[in-house]
């Protein structure tokens, strides 16, 4: 899953509307990041396969340090650890992090680890059975959730169609033929390997960003048209 944990991310914002962006939003890719960047150091490994549906590309080959259920719970309070500060902030953003593993399930081919090295595997594999449609799976998914929070947030006079408008595009160019995963793919060892992890890192952390500008435009927007 991609598009659909900024997705979460934004429903679980509209549920706290008074909790900051960033600890949620970065919370929901977290895992990612630190799976990307550990790709890219060698500690953990993918394998270039252009059958890989439906648009990674690549097998999770091994993810154990971040993507295995022991280890989601210890990034998860780690991240939460950041906001001790703020209780609720900490509760939420931890929630965030740890959303990220539970709505990986169903879409991971059985590469989610109980913990690292573990013989015992998670994952419904929807990627494998389903293939391009498990991205038809998951725009359905993110709409439902995306629809949640515009209404919440117009209950408090903040109009977020640019988010929405902007987790489309993602949507749209994270498809089974717009991914630069596939051309990632077609690379020489160890290049594929470690682009694929610097583009995991940035695809949540540039979005992020994105998106932490354009709500802080729509609560500005919101105000003035308040007051």
């Amino acid at each position: 899953m991609y598009f659909g944990h900024f997705a979460v991310g934004m429903a679980l914002k509209a549920k706290y509307i008074d909790v900051p962006l960033l600890p949620i939003i970065l919370g929901a890719g977290f895992l990612d990041i630190i799976n990307g960047t550990l790709v890219v150091i060698g500690v953990e490994k993918v394998t270039a396969n252009l059958n890989a549906l439906p648009y990674l590309y690549f097998d999770l080959t091994f993810i154990d340090w971040d993507h295995s259920l022991l280890m989601a719970i210890i990034w998860s309070l780690v991240w939460a650890a950041f906001f001790l500060k703020d209780k609720r902030v900490a509760f939420v953003a931890g929630a965030a992090c740890f959303l990220h593993f539970i709505a990986d399930i169903p879409m991971h081919n059985a590469d989610l680890a109980l913990y690292p090295y573990a013989g015992q595997y998670l994952g419904f594999s929807l990627w494998e059975k389903w293939g391009v449609w498990s991205w038809v799976l998951e725009i359905g998914f993110s709409a439902v959730l995306l629809i949640y929070a515009y209404r919440q947030h117009l209950k408090v006079g903040e109009d977020i169609s640019w988010q929405l408008g902007f987790i489309g595009l993602l949507a749209l160019q994270m498809s089974p033929w717009t991914s630069p995963m596939k051309h990632v793919a077609m690379l020489a060892e160890p290049y594929a390997s470690m682009i694929h992890g610097v583009l995991v890192v940035i695809g949540f952390i540039l979005p992020t960003l994105i998106l932490v500008w354009l709500y802080k435009r729509s609560k500005r927007l919101s105000s003035q048209y308040s007051s």
